[in-house]
């Protein structure tokens, strides 16, 4: 028989290049299971919910520059609005927002691991 994981789920959504994966792999090295939700490219507002269903939700925010910028990506201005927009309502239900911009990876992971350790015995 299978064993069922008991560590509580982490959510981690944002734009892309708000540092989604980085952070995830960063948790999970220190034990937390964690996934990755695509949230951003989905019209169904409430998928972050519908799918994962996470114990906990980070949203990580990053600018229209910063997101273009870390992942070279060919964007429009729109095209990061209608992110954010297919994001309000996972923004609104989260437990933790990190602004990522003036962070570094580790201080990213830092305040997530902070906010976490207070959380989870």
């Amino acid at each position: 028989m299978k064993e069922i994981d008991q560590r509580p789920l982490i959510g981690i959504v944002g734009p892309c290049g708000s540092g989604k994966s980085t952070l995830l792999a960063g948790l999970e090295k220190q034990g937390y299971r964690c996934r990755h939700i695509a949230q951003e490219h989905s019209y169904v507002k409430y998928m972050w919910k519908a799918i994962t269903n996470p114990d906990f939700l980070i949203f990580l925010e990053s600018s229209f520059e910063n997101s273009t910028a870390r992942r070279k990506l060919n964007w429009l201005p729109a095209d990061y609005e209608i992110q954010l927009q297919r994001l309000s309502h996972a923004r609104a239900h989260a437990d933790l927002v990190i602004d990522t911009n003036p962070l570094n990876p580790d201080e990213v992971l830092r305040r997530a691991l902070d906010f976490l350790n207070g959380k989870i015995p």
